[in-house]
């Protein structure tokens, strides 16, 4: 008992001055924040001379907030008298003298220390990180320079170096050091390219780094980071022919692994540069059948020329051409579940294009047949069946299919797919109710395409039954939407126009103008695009496709008529006029990208 009561009593001994100090730093802290400095250098004081260098750094910098240079000196000095070991000391001189303005002192000093850096791995390191706290980024620099020299290896320290030339945005060295390091890392690559993509201002700094690496690739032509690193380049700049050229000449040189040009060919095919994309997978079909990409090539070969045709208007001829195409590889290869996916390519440019809903149909109940199909591949290719049926008048066996896949899939994307799908199927056929009931549901989808879609249409049922409970107009406008999604543009259009003659003063004009830009988009036929977007601006700005048409017609004036003063002037409008806009991140990113300024500010 007695040895209890022995310790308790030095534990208070030992706790009250601790919690003292605690509270002095707590009441010193409150001070600083309020502006009072002498206050709050006093109490610092008190505690540095109670506890010497471990309240060392506060009262440094409080008699600098102070500017008691003088007195900051005189300490700083008897602490590296007491410790001629610990740089830290020797460090916080320069920096009272960079503070008092004596450079020449301070330059002195940390000459003094790279000099006398010894050939010690831990040593360098150490003294690079004082420098970097001390906020002198320069010399830390030239510290892990200095050690390379020391230990002779020119590879040490490069995270280190990248870390601070980062720090510095020195594209310069970053980009260098980056090659150097790549070759023996080829791990970090994505890492370089997000880290140079955010800190390059523009074709300027491009230009750079393919100068770098083709010096480098000449050196060391066997070398595939810089081939991968040069094709990188070229995509950022969406210079895709030469892209594919770089990742072809590697291919060639190398032989190396084909998927690299694969998944190369699908960039381009997301960024529409369906010819060069088309160029990449004929090459990987000309390897021959020994290829394991070859079904896979030939496959996308297809859908690359089926999206260049039917992106923009078409003969039929040229969709005559693409299902000979499709039919041409089954033939080849065969039904099976490795062709399932090309059996469901030709069964919607069948269907969507070239209505041959028998065909179509009839094509994808042998793909949902085939053993060994993936579930997500019989998922959708049964949705797609569902549209055929719907598109074919028989809208009770297409929710029969919407509701298998539906209870399926459920809690996933293409289950609520399903769901949006017989949602869309009930509004085609004039049942607003169930619909919105459904739709309703859908807003807190997962997948935000799928929950703006179904928001979007929920909206539009709402705002069009409101004044006329039966819908009239709006039965006719989803008509045409049925018209718009099975291919048919001229009879949507058509039955767009006749809405206001047979209803007048109905309120679906912001959504019959929007349907019909999105017509013309389509048929690439821009200006009038331009023309409906545009009088849903004047006419119809805080409605419902208000924001979606001033956003369209910056995306317009960027890709398609190329006029990106134009454009900025839509992306900005976007942000000012619109701050709850789904489309505000984008604009304003894309609005950043117009204006030069560096990704990473976005």
């Amino acid at each position: 008992m007695k040895q209890l009561f022995v310790l308790f009593i030095l534990s208070l001994l030992f706790c009250s001055p601790l919690l003292a100090q605690n509270e002095d730093m707590q009441l010193a802290q409150q001070y600083a924040a309020s502006g009072d400095n002498q206050k709050a250098a006093d109490i610092y004081q008190k505690l540095y001379k109670q506890n010497n260098e471990a309240f060392y750094p506060y009262y440094i910098n409080s008699l600098f907030t102070l500017k008691k240079f003088d007195e900051a000196e005189a300490i700083t000095k008897k602490l590296m008298k007491k410790h001629p070991e610990q740089a830290e000391y020797i460090m916080k001189l320069a920096v009272i003298y960079e503070q008092q303005g004596n450079t020449d002192k301070a330059t002195a000093i940390y000459d003094n220390i790279l000099k006398n850096l010894p050939a010690d791995n831990t040593a360098i390191v150490t003294t690079g990180m004082q420098f970097y706290q001390a906020g002198n980024n320069d010399y830390a620099i030239k510290t892990f320079q200095q050690g390379r020299k020391l230990l002779g290896n020119d590879a040490m320290f490069s995270q280190e170096l990248l870390t601070l030339y980062r720090f510095k945005r020195d594209k310069a060295n970053l980009t260098e050091e980056y090659l150097n390091f790549l070759p023996k890392n080829p791990g970090y690559i994505n890492q370089a390219q997000n880290t140079l993509a955010g800190l390059y201002d523009g074709s300027a700094d491009y230009a750079i780094l393919k100068s770098a690496l083709f010096k480098r690739i000449q050196k060391d032509p066997q070398q595939p980071i810089y081939a991968d690193m040069l094709t990188w380049a070229f995509l950022q700049q969406k210079d895709f022919e030469q892209a594919l050229n770089q990742a072809l000449a590697l291919n060639r040189r190398a032989n190396n692994n084909d998927n690299s040009i694969f998944e190369l060919c699908g960039t381009l095919v997301s960024n529409q540069a369906y010819d060069t994309a088309i160029r990449g997978y004929e090459y990987l079909v000309s390897k021959g059948k020994e290829s394991d990409l070859y079904i896979s090539s030939k496959v996308e070969l297809i859908n690359a020329k089926n999206l260049k045709v039917t992106s923009g208007k078409y003969l039929p001829a040229d969709l005559l051409s693409l299902e000979q195409d499709y039919i041409s590889l089954l033939t080849e290869f065969g039904k099976n579940r490795n062709t399932a996916f090309a059996m469901q390519k030709l069964a919607n440019l069948q269907a969507l294009k070239m209505h041959k809903y028998a065909d179509a149909q009839k094509l994808l109940e042998e793909a949902i047949a085939l053993p060994g199909i993936s579930v997500q591949l019989m998922a959708h290719c049964k949705l797609d069946l569902g549209d055929i049926y719907l598109l074919n008048g028989k809208p009770w066996d297409a929710t029969l299919l919407y509701s298998q896949v539906e209870k399926s899939m459920s809690n996933t994307d293409v289950g609520q797919d399903a769901k949006l799908r017989n949602a869309k199927l009930a509004y085609y056929t004039g049942d607003f109710v169930w619909a919105k009931g459904q739709l309703n549901v859908l807003k807190a989808a997962t997948s935000q395409l799928i929950a703006n879609d179904a928001l979007n249409l929920q909206l539009l049922i709402s705002d069009n039954t409101a004044a006329d409970s039966a819908g009239n107009a709006l039965k006719m406008y989803a008509h045409a939407d049925l018209l718009i999604f099975a291919g048919e543009p001229e009879k949507a259009l058509r039955t767009l126009d006749s809405i206001d003659k047979k209803f007048p003063n109905n309120t679906l004009n912001d959504d019959i103008l929007m349907a019909k830009a999105k017509l013309f988009i389509g048929q690439k036929e821009y200006a009038n695009a331009v023309t409906a977007l545009k009088k849903i601006v004047e006419t119809h700005p805080q409605d419902l496709w208000g924001d979606d048409a001033i956003f369209m017609l910056g995306d317009i004036y960027e890709n398609n008529l190329n006029d990106k003063e134009l454009a900025k002037t839509y992306y900005q409008k976007i942000i000012t006029d619109y701050p709850g806009s789904l489309w505000l991140n984008e604009a304003r990113k894309r609005f950043r990208v117009l204006r030069g300024d560096s990704a990473d500010a976005s």
